[in-house]
């Protein structure tokens, strides 16, 4: 997804910031609550734009964020290592799920070992996946590797090159397989019936980071107001907010926060 920049220097700008984030956190309703927390607060506007991960990752690359929230800790290594993202936290996980039709016609429920699940559901079934580099994507693509499966030899996978929200409805209406964060299926689940079948894996395991984008390479960055916003995201009661979330709700959390938790993934991806 290509986003043209067509930002002012940051001294020319008031105290908005832009946050390019997952698609995950915006079909979860967290930043529907979260931000005007925020702004409420701090009297920072955040505008935030929700893709995969990977076209999150590019608009820091470009200069056209001012922070990031994303959960692809691979891919997050280069853009650290390169410069455009500093003052990195670890913010909060969830995990990922292997859903699927009832019926399951794969014989894929209760496998403890997803690559194992996801090689047999190439051999059996189709597979509906995000195609939008997204870290989910990226997590999907991870698992068909260490299953010795080549996505593209599968004439049944379909990539639907959106958000985790609208390709759980295509797999909805496909009744077939797709990989899902944990909070977006929470979030859609009284419109699926499509259930868990895999979990509990280390391998699914679903981490986010959040990022300031580096004025130093990119000078339309407004370093403090982004600086302000992470820090937010550590801060004691919004961790303890953010392991509420959607309880009321759903029943159940959507996210676990991982600031204050010193055993936790530590922040270098």
């Amino acid at each position: 997804m290509a986003i043209c920049s067509t930002r002012l220097p940051a001294q020319q700008q008031g105290t908005e910031i832009i946050l390019a984030t997952t698609s995950s956190t915006q079909d979860t309703g967290l930043l529907d609550s979260l931000l005007p927390m925020f702004e409420h607060e701090t009297g920072i506007e955040v505008k935030s734009i929700a893709v995969g991960s990977g076209a999150a990752l590019e608009m820091a690359r470009r200069g056209d964020a001012d922070a990031v929230l994303v959960h692809a800790p691979e891919a997050e290594r280069a853009y650290v290592e390169s410069g455009d993202l500093i003052e990195g936290r670890l913010i909060m996980h969830n995990d990922y799920l292997i859903i699927g039709p009832l019926g399951d016609p794969a014989h894929v429920h209760g496998r403890e070992d997803a690559a194992a699940a996801m090689k047999a559901i190439a051999a059996a079934e189709a597979f509906v996946s995000r195609g939008d580099g997204s870290g989910t994507e990226q997590k999907e693509l991870a698992l068909w590797k260490a299953a010795g499966v080549s996505p593209a030899s599968m004439r049944r996978r379909e990539e639907t090159g959106q958000g985790m929200g609208a390709t759980l409805l295509v797999a909805e209406a496909r009744q077939t397989y797709t990989l899902t964060d944990r909070g977006t299926y929470l979030a859609f689940k009284d419109r699926l019936t499509l259930v868990p079948l895999v979990e509990g894996d280390p391998r699914l395991r679903n981490i986010y980071h959040a990022y300031v984008v580096n004025p130093g390479k990119h000078p339309m960055v407004h370093r403090v107001e982004a600086a302000r916003f992470v820090r937010y995201l550590t801060e004691p009661k919004i961790q303890q907010w953010i392991g509420r979330f959607g309880r009321a709700r759903l029943g159940q959390a959507l996210f676990v926060p991982d600031a204050l938790n010193t055993s936790a993934v530590p922040v270098s991806p």
